[in-house]
């Protein structure tokens, strides 16, 4: 019982440390988001210069075709015309492949770009990779960066379901519209 208890201290103690260690890694609001440059689901490379002048909602999530990311991926595809009339273009990032992602992406109707990070780097540079091991998959983290390239806000604590409008939502109030 004793060993149980203190296995069970120690799981704690890596999670906790797990947690803290991820948020002096994370763009600040304000902040250059840093730069990105992947192959999406068809083969095309986009980077973040590619979006000067637009808000980008960027939105990693740990796998395709899984019921979280799922819903939040049909949750955005369900709210695009919303987001596309505030200026803003979505993103998702996944460590998944560009062979993975286009079966997503045609499965279930998504218009916009899913961003192949196969070695998890620009999850690694926005806090959003975790790595465990010989299993790399991103966190379900959003970064809402403006026309500028700066982060205006960040979602470390995601809800699927409410996700896209509390994002449609706080892109109205950004713009003051």
């Amino acid at each position: 019982m004793k060993i149980l208890a203190v296995s069970l201290a120690f799981l704690v103690l890596i999670v906790l440390w797990m947690r803290l260690s991820y948020a002096d890694e994370l763009p600040q609001v304000g902040q250059p988001a840093p730069s990105f440059s992947l192959p999406d689901q068809n083969g095309k490379v986009h980077t973040l210069d590619d979006y000067k002048e637009r808000w980008v909602v960027l939105y990693f999530y740990p796998k395709d075709d899984t019921p979280g990311c799922t819903q939040e991926a049909c949750e955005f595809r369900d709210d695009l015309h919303k987001l596309t009339a505030l200026g803003a273009q979505v993103i998702g990032v996944s460590v998944d492949d560009t062979a993975s992602h286009a079966e997503f992406a045609k499965k279930y109707h998504l218009p916009f770009p899913l961003l192949a990070d196969r070695g998890g780097r620009i999850a690694d540079s926005y806090g959003a990779l975790r790595n465990l091991g010989f299993i790399k998959f991103a966190r379900r983290y959003t970064f809402l960066i403006d026309p500028q390239g700066n982060v205006a806000k960040s979602y470390l604590n995601v809800d699927t379901s409410r996700h896209s409008s509390e994002i449609v939502d706080d892109l109205t109030r950004l713009k003051g519209n």
